[in-house]
């Protein structure tokens, strides 16, 4: 059999092993080495995902990752969500909307700092959804609002995903967190003009809440200026190259830490279950990188990358319509994986065709991340829409998905104009 051959039957022996609930890493793992010792030998194979291994626990830009998911965890024990949400809710909640607008702003800064979109969910399903019900707001916008707003994280800097993504790639990572700025204020917005449209056709789904006067506002704003300060450091001092993105990440750690013990939240309990759920976390996602890593090993001895590129230059297809193939593809596979694990089965053969196409791969990161979240929640799987459900069981999931149509649609609008023109994640590095 040629190397073809063996990448069909490694990629279909993968899909087998996720369907029999096989995690993906080492789903990932067992087919590349296998695959690999099959066409190169049992040592060399060995060999190689020792260095592997070596050479991504040792990584120094990796150590992002582990830094940036206990930040997230001691912000969320800290409890930065509520104080972002109540503020925001305080300053705009008595538009009709506002709740929600204020739902999918404390959602895209928290998101940043955890940075997963199931988890910001998850977290927002507990803490926002049971507000916005308790003041009339319809539950399918509540829900919908809360799952689309979980898709923001990945995109706004600091982004567990994006680093990962500019290691793999050999990218520098504070020119992806540059590039991000624009697409993500462009997520932001969309989103609020997607709650616009649906209560000027409807404006029964979200009555409009009491104001606050001016002295509650300013007393919700000095409970949250902790929480905001926080966040004035570790972006500005990255941005203002007074931090690397490594010293931020560990100063943002050690922050959250303080902020969670002046708070009286930092118990011999509470830290030894952040440590844990952060080590999981942490472990998860080296697992994955691992398993992609040796994967990709096989995947390039096999050819089948090099055969992609030159199956689409000898069609003729047009640049356009093969990134637009790519976009539907990833809309697929969001639904389906992890963000994490989408974009690292796939990028052993989908970045070199888009290079071949003359493509920024800083730019094609953007789209790709826009594009698996939105998968998210696209009916008919949307891992965020199953995990909300599970947060809040008395939601049915028919509600939620009829909740992110809207979403779904100014979504597309979006990456559109992304793919249409790449100056907009471009701009800013020029």
């Amino acid at each position: 059999m040629g190397g073809i051959e063996y990448f069909v039957i490694g990629m279909t022996v993968m899909f087998a092993l996720m369907l029999l609930h096989v995690p993906i890493g080492f789903a990932m793992m067992l087919v590349g080495f296998c695959g690999y010792a099959t066409l190169v030998g049992f040592t060399p194979a060995a060999s190689t995902l020792m260095t592997s291994v070596a050479t991504n626990v040792s990584s120094f830009s990796l150590a992002v990752v582990p830094l940036f998911i206990l930040m997230g965890s001691f912000a969320s024990l800290a409890g930065l969500s509520d104080d972002l949400y109540r503020l925001a809710e305080r300053m705009i909640g008595h538009r009709r909307g506002g709740l929600a607008q204020a739902t999918i702003l404390g959602c895209a800064v928290f998101g940043a700092i955890c940075g997963s979109s199931l988890a910001t969910a998850a977290t927002f399903g507990r803490v926002a959804l049971p507000e916005m019900e308790k003041r009339g707001y319809a539950t399918s916008l509540a829900s919908g609002t809360i799952a689309a707003g979980g898709t923001l994280g990945a995109l706004i800097p600091p982004s567990i995903i994006l680093v990962i993504y500019a290691v793999m790639t050999e990218s520098f990572i504070l020119d992806l967190f540059v590039a991000a700025l624009i697409p993500a204020l462009m997520a932001i917005i969309c989103q609020f003009v997607a709650i616009y449209i649906t209560l000027w056709r409807d404006p029964s789904l979200a009555p409009a809440g009491r104001r606050y006067s001016t002295a509650e506002r300013i007393a919700t704003a000095k409970s949250a200026l902790p929480s905001i300060g926080f966040l004035v450091i570790i972006l500005g001092g990255m941005y203002g190259g007074v931090f690397t993105v490594n010293e931020a990440a560990a100063a943002g750690a050690i922050g959250a830490m303080l902020l969670a013990i002046a708070r009286g939240k930092l118990t011999v309990h509470t830290l030894r279950s952040t440590l844990i759920e952060a080590g999981r976390n942490t472990g998860m996602i080296y697992l994955i990188i691992l398993g992609a890593d040796m994967l990709g090993y096989f995947v390039t001895i096999t050819g089948a990358p090099e055969a992609f590129v030159s199956f689409i230059q000898t069609a003729g297809y047009a640049p356009i319509v093969v990134i637009t193939c790519f976009v539907l593809m990833y809309i697929v596979l969001g639904s389906i994986f992890d963000t994490i694990a989408a974009m690292l089965i796939t990028l052993p053969f989908v970045l070199p065709v888009v290079e071949s196409l003359g493509y920024s791969v800083i730019w094609w990161g953007i789209v790709t991340l826009a594009v698996i979240e939105l998968g998210m929640i696209t009916p008919p799987i949307g891992m965020n829409v199953f995990v909300l459900h599970a947060v809040a069981p008395h939601v049915p999931m028919s509600k939620i998905f009829r909740g992110v149509m809207p979403f779904i649609l100014t979504d597309l609008v979006r990456i559109v104009l992304l793919v249409s023109f790449p100056v907009l994640a471009l701009w800013l590095l020029q």
